[in-house]
């Protein structure tokens, strides 16, 4: 399917012709995005546009289970309002939702580490909860780390770790060894980068891009205790959260040593001008890495 540029005139045309209340609103394109792209819509709504997703999936995944996940989350997340269908204009989903505002993470800072390690817990507290029946199960992520170790050594090869790889496959080795996740399948978000939440005043302040939502090891999001936060409050994280034991936090650690790869190798692919990559994503995956390799 050829792609179809998306510039604010056509963002306006699909508005007139599937939502003429909304098209009057002021338009303007957000920064960033890959697999969708973002335009804010007036001072409350953005219209998330599929981009470089191949199918709308994870669009139609958020349009079925964002309002149901909402209304019971302690931070704001997006919700979708409106749905817009493929047409001849644009062949693809789009989807008009809240705006939840703040500042990307990989743009600011945390500066309130305590505060947003006790909010990123009451977060995933809140979220992790057995999901339902129907809930999606997740075809690329939510496996238990012995089953994703190819991925990691590519991402391992891929970036030049020098002295620290050996520690970093310690760290993936302890991971795999541990003892997989026993409980039900609870909702977990699965792509908590420092691109997916907002921070505000100096802490976290909004969760956005549930595309790869899944029911499942909630380790994946545990993670997010060395991702997102600053260096010395992934302990205050676990206490506060509660509920992870030895062999969650050592899986999360370990997955959380590959995101960090992820990140890194990102940043890699922006210096080198490689579609997707994001400079920036360089240097908050080797301080997500060092924070791994500190451990708790």
């Amino acid at each position: 399917m050829p792609t179809t540029e998306v510039t604010a005139d056509l963002v306006r045309d699909l508005l007139r012709d599937q939502h003429p209340d909304l098209a009057g609103l002021p338009i303007r394109e957000v920064a960033g995005g890959w697999g969708n792209q973002m335009w804010r819509l007036g001072d409350e709504l953005t219209v998330r546009m599929q981009r470089m997703d191949p199918t709308p999936e994870l669009q139609l995944k958020e349009r079925r289970w964002l309002p149901v996940l909402a209304p019971r989350l302690p931070l704001p997340v997006p919700a979708p309002v409106r749905f817009g269908e493929p047409s001849g204009r644009f062949p693809k989903h789009w989807t008009v939702m809240t705006w939840v505002p703040g500042e990307p993470l990989d743009h600011g800072t945390i500066s309130r580490g305590a505060h947003a390690a006790d909010t990123l817990a009451d977060f995933l507290r809140a979220l992790h909860v057995e999901a339902p029946a129907d809930a999606p199960i997740a075809a690329d992520r939510g496996a238990h780390p012995r089953d994703c170790t190819g991925g990691f050594e590519e991402f391992l090869e891929a970036v030049a770790l020098d002295s620290l790889a050996d520690d970093v496959r310690a760290v993936w080795d302890d991971a795999v060894a541990a003892r997989a996740w026993e409980g039900p399948p609870v909702w977990v978000h699965g792509d908590l980068h420092p691109a997916n939440v907002l921070v505000s005043e100096g802490t976290l302040s909004g969760i956005v891009d549930f595309g790869d939502l899944f029911a499942g090891d909630p380790a994946w999001d545990l993670a997010a205790a060395w991702v997102l936060l600053p260096a010395g409050t992934a302990a205050r994280f676990f206490e506060s959260y509660a509920r992870a034991d030895e062999a969650a936090i050592r899986r999360a650690r370990g997955l959380a040593a590959m995101k960090s790869l992820f990140l890194i190798l990102m940043g890699q692919n922006g210096d080198q001008g490689l579609p997707g990559g994001k400079p920036h994503w360089g240097p908050a995956g080797r301080a997500a890495l060092d924070r791994v390799l500190r451990g708790l």
